[in-house]
């Protein structure tokens, strides 16, 4: 054998090796899921993005002649609209910031936009000039300073910090996705997507993309674990101590709950027949929720998409209903580049001073 032939069986045999390690790498789409779950626990940072757009409202009584215009009005505002929050997250020290923007079109269309930054302790939040609610100019662009222990004693309850404990906001949001998840048939719900037809966003660099989806065919199904089989175990999981202190969460309640789940024979068989009734009722044109890992298994991306056909049996009227919804995750345990940073001196306002200023205002 040459050197060249040895060195050519060499490259073949590295290539094979390295894309039967790719493809390994692939998990089974539940357990995919499982896996970014509890990798989600491990993120210290990140920026984030999300997204929520309605695509379609609308709705269409069977005698046109009851239209009200009213409501027609209202579904067009909310057409289109959309919901947008960027950020930067940090564990420790616990710091976030966001920017919240709600977008409405239409003849009322108009824009707010409202930064906020969180500490372990304190929210604060900027003033928006909010059309048709005349704010002192003096108090617009500022930060109203939130301290959140004190809002607790005025609500009468006990400041709970690990409420705001996001390590183990995560712990119970891993516990039950994967109490829910495995609940539900692989090969009903779930699949993996190409990544090149996944539609991803530029910038996202994903190594599998997993899909659940609820179709016509398979929505009893769904509602049916849902409420005998995941539910349940979801409240066990909320009944644990540490989750129930986090939550502030009375037992007595949870009890509660679980026994209104507890559904007898004759309950399966009424809610079955509902569940019939809801097919007839309900249009499933779409509703996918897709998961996108990176390469270390971390979830970097989701979208949720949605297209309802509803038409009540009893009056034929149709409401249609389309949204889509995002969140992505980038810099993933980087250091924290913050662009608003914890406000400080005077472009920070009290909720005294606040009300005080408002009501001075209105001549209160």
């Amino acid at each position: 054998m040459t050197k060249r032939m040895g060195a050519l069986l060499l490259t073949l045999l590295l290539t094979v090796s390295l894309a039967l390690t790719a493809c390994s790498s692939k998990q089974e789409p539940k357990e995919a899921l499982k896996t970014a779950a509890a990798n989600a626990s491990k993120l210290t940072s990140y920026e984030m993005s999300s997204n929520f757009t309605i695509n379609e409202l609308s709705y269409k009584p069977a005698d046109e002649s009851q239209q009200d215009p009213t409501m027609t009005q209202f579904m067009s505002m909310l057409k289109d609209a959309q919901f947008n929050v960027t950020g930067v997250y940090q564990s420790e020290p616990m710091q976030t910031e966001m920017t919240v923007s709600l977008e409405l079109k239409g003849d009322m269309g108009m824009t707010f936009t409202i930064p906020m930054v969180m500490t372990a302790e304190k929210l604060y939040v900027k003033v928006p000039s909010i059309p048709f609610f005349p704010i002192p100019e003096t108090v617009v662009g500022k930060f109203l300073e939130l301290d959140l222990k004190e809002l607790a004693e005025q609500e009468g309850t006990e400041w709970n910090p690990d409420a705001m404990d996001a390590a183990k906001t995560q712990k119970l949001s891993n516990e039950v996705m994967d109490a829910v998840l495995s609940e539900y048939d692989q090969d009903k719900f779930f699949k993996n997507v190409d990544v090149k037809d996944a539609q991803l966003p530029e910038g996202v660099d994903a190594k599998q993309v997993v899909q659940f989806s609820v179709t016509n065919d398979n929505v009893k199904e769904a509602v049916t674990v849902l409420v005998t089989k995941a539910l349940p175990k979801v409240l066990d999981i909320l009944s644990k101590e540490e989750y129930r202190d986090m939550l502030q969460l009375d037992q007595a309640d949870i009890d509660q709950a679980k026994e209104d789940l507890n559904i007898t024979e004759a309950d399966q068989s009424e809610m079955s027949k509902e569940l019939d009734q809801l097919k007839e009722t309900l249009t499933i044109n779409k509703f996918n929720i897709d998961f996108a890992l990176d390469k270390q298994d971390f979830p970097v991306y989701q979208k949720i998409a949605a297209d309802l056909l509803i038409t009540p049996v009893d009056t034929k009227d149709e409401v249609k209903l389309a949204f889509t919804g995002s969140n992505t995750y980038t810099k993933i345990n980087e250091k924290a580049a913050f662009k608003i940073n914890i406000p400080t001196g005077e472009n920070v306002i009290t909720m005294q001073e606040f009300e005080e200023l408002m009501n001075s205002s209105y001549g209160y």
